[in-house]
């Protein structure tokens, strides 16, 4: 059960981060986009008050899973993981992160761009 725990919580990481790179895309997904990046920005930076910066719940839960499993070595973030993974190297953690931080930032920036003020323009010209 846990294998499957565990194999369900990579796809959904792998879901979240495509649909996070790409889900402002089409016009159709670009509230609930907007939303997943919210969410997002409001566990790393909100939560991330009390259990440091970066936190994700989703990530917290998969770790979780991870530990019942006997597996304790993983790092902060599933990028990394990830990254490690794809790569077969330890790559630097810190510019993991940065690398996160800084194409977040400009997905965010988009989603709000798109959700908040070019669809306020849209509605105020529509009355």
């Amino acid at each position: 059960m846990l294998q499957v725990a565990n194999a369900l919580f990579i796809i959904g990481h792998l879901c979240i981060i495509i649909f996070t790179l790409f889900g402002w895309i089409p016009a159709k997904t670009r509230r609930l986009h907007f939303y997943i990046v919210l969410i997002t920005a409001f566990s790393w930076v909100v939560l991330g008050f009390w259990f440091g910066f970066g936190y994700c719940f989703f990530t917290d839960w998969h770790w979780m899973v991870r530990r019942k499993m006997g597996i304790d070595s993983d790092p902060r973030s599933f990028l990394k993981l990830l990254v490690d993974f794809l790569t077969g190297t330890d790559v630097d953690a810190v510019l993991i992160d940065a690398a996160t931080a800084a194409t977040f930032a400009l997905i965010f920036t988009v989603s709000v761009y798109l959700n908040v003020w070019k669809r306020g323009i849209h509605d105020s010209n529509l009355r």
